[in-house]
């Protein structure tokens, strides 16, 4: 479905976490093909067909690569000088380069290319009317893009490195929301390249092109 310009989430800002060295893949996951994309590519257009304009991507390995493929995609980029670290540093790292003027902000990782626009819309419109803490969930399992109120942006940039996300989401247990939601796609990654393949197989009913 088209986003009119009054559907816009110009309150919503989005955080995609490629930082990491896909060590368990064998080959660098958000520069992967994905259909007539990449997965990096896919997370975006996803992002963007929900209205999310304002989209800060952390990079870290390769870095360079992901900024030049991006480089028309007007997004704003964030580096984890050390991708080795806990994913909760790229989130700080993330959290820093967000607009002052988001009231939202969408967090998922680059691996997760098959969420669609739908869902978002989904858990933006769930903390519209209320919610402050929103992660999707399909048959009773939690996945992403989750979506965390904008009053908790300090506490992004602290999170504690051994607990991440996770913790947090504990920690404020009360305020959680989980929204089910039709797509079994906010849980799956690609952890490794079978996981790759199936889910490209699954999506666009061939294998990926080759590059």
């Amino acid at each position: 479905m088209p986003i009119t310009a009054h559907q816009r989430s110009s309150d919503v800002a989005a955080i995609l976490l490629a930082a990491g060295q896909s060590r368990r893949m064998g080959a660098f996951k958000p520069l992967l093909p994905f259909g007539e994309t990449t997965v990096i590519g896919s997370c975006i257009a996803n992002l963007r067909e929900a209205g999310v304009d304002d989209v800060v991507v952390v990079v870290g390995h390769r870095g360079k690569e992901i900024r030049e493929l991006l480089r028309h995609a007007d997004v704003q980029f964030a580096t984890n000088p050390d991708p080795d670290t806990e994913m909760s540093a790229s989130i700080a790292c993330g959290a820093s380069e967000i607009s002052r003027a988001a009231r939202a902000i969408v967090i998922t990782p680059a691996d997760h290319p098959a969420f669609d626009a739908e869902t978002i819309r989904a858990i933006i419109a769930r903390w519209k009317s209320g919610a402050r803490l929103v992660q999707p969930e399909y048959r009773g399992r939690g996945g992403h893009p989750i979506l965390i109120d904008a009053d908790y942006r300090k506490d992004l940039l602290h999170l504690d490195p051994d607990r991440g996300l996770r913790g947090f989401f504990i920690d404020h247990a009360d305020e959680v929301v989980r929204l089910p939601v039709q797509s079994p796609y906010i849980a799956r990654d690609i952890d490794t390249w079978e996981d790759y393949l199936a889910l490209h197989q699954e999506i666009f009913g061939r294998g990926p092109r080759k590059t």
